[in-house]
């Protein structure tokens, strides 16, 4: 969703340094790939095509923030739950 955004803080051995991908435009979303101790954070459109991407080594990795996009109309989530009444249990 376009203004999610990824932050990630790496170690650089001089201090540290932070990175910032965003869903620029309508229609884009932020995905987040761990693989063999690379992380990966990908800009995708709808089809699929990544636009940017960012990798860094996991070992190096300090903090990963994703931070969604508020919404204008929604303020707040709602919440629902649903309760399952048992009958009583057949004696054994």
């Amino acid at each position: 969703m376009k203004g999610d955004r990824v932050e990630a803080v790496v170690d650089t051995g001089q201090g540290v340094q932070t990175f910032e991908i965003e869903a620029t435009r309508a229609g884009r979303r932020i995905e987040v790939t761990t693989t063999r101790g690379v992380v990966e954070v990908t800009e995708v459109t709808r089809g699929g095509t990544p636009v940017r991407t960012g990798r860094f080594m996991a070992s190096r990795l300090i903090a990963l923030v994703e931070h969604p996009a508020h919404e204008q109309d929604v303020s707040r989530v709602d919440v629902t739950t649903r309760r399952r009444m048992r009958g009583p249990r057949p004696a054994e």
